[in-house]
């Protein structure tokens, strides 16, 4: 029993800094738009600074989407406009985890995005959601996240 406690005494030292060590690089990936949510990714570049608008609406569902094969998860909100209805991509789901943000069904949205095509559908890629009082932040009008430390991310 004694050559066990040794053991973690000596082991518990180096777990906690692997452990450590895997959270920064984790939070260095998600901070680099990590996950495919960069700038400078696949789905990046379908971000198009010239389509930035606002639309208003109404949240008819809420749910977790992959948009290209390789990525994080995200949130992906239908949002029932005067006009229409349309897909939001408010973004990586960590990020707005991490915000505390929530959006239900019912919820009344001001969006502010690029406006693209994604599978032959319209879509907006998020810059920014209003809900009420509260703002998510989430990319410059040049598509730039705001969850990544550098402009003209890799990730």
């Amino acid at each position: 029993m004694t050559r066990l406690r040794v053991m973690l005494l000596v082991m518990a030292p180096v777990l906690v800094s692997l452990s450590a060590n895997a959270m920064a690089v984790d939070v260095a990936i998600r901070r680099a738009g990590g996950q495919g949510w960069g700038a400078s990714t696949l789905y990046g570049s379908m971000f198009d600074p010239k389509t930035v608008g606002t639309v208003e609406g109404v949240v008819l569902s809420v749910e977790r989407f992959i948009p290209l094969r390789q990525m994080g998860w995200g949130l992906l909100v239908r949002l029932e406009t005067k006009t229409e209805v349309i897909s939001v991509h408010v973004g990586p789901g960590w990020f707005i985890q991490d915000k505390g943000f929530e959006i239900l069904r019912g919820d009344r949205l001001e969006v502010r995005g690029s406006r693209i095509l994604f599978d032959g559908q319209p879509a907006i890629i998020a810059t920014e959601v209003r809900k009420g009082g509260d703002v998510l932040r989430l990319r410059n009008d040049n598509g730039a996240p705001v969850w990544s430390e550098a402009e003209g991310d890799s990730g």
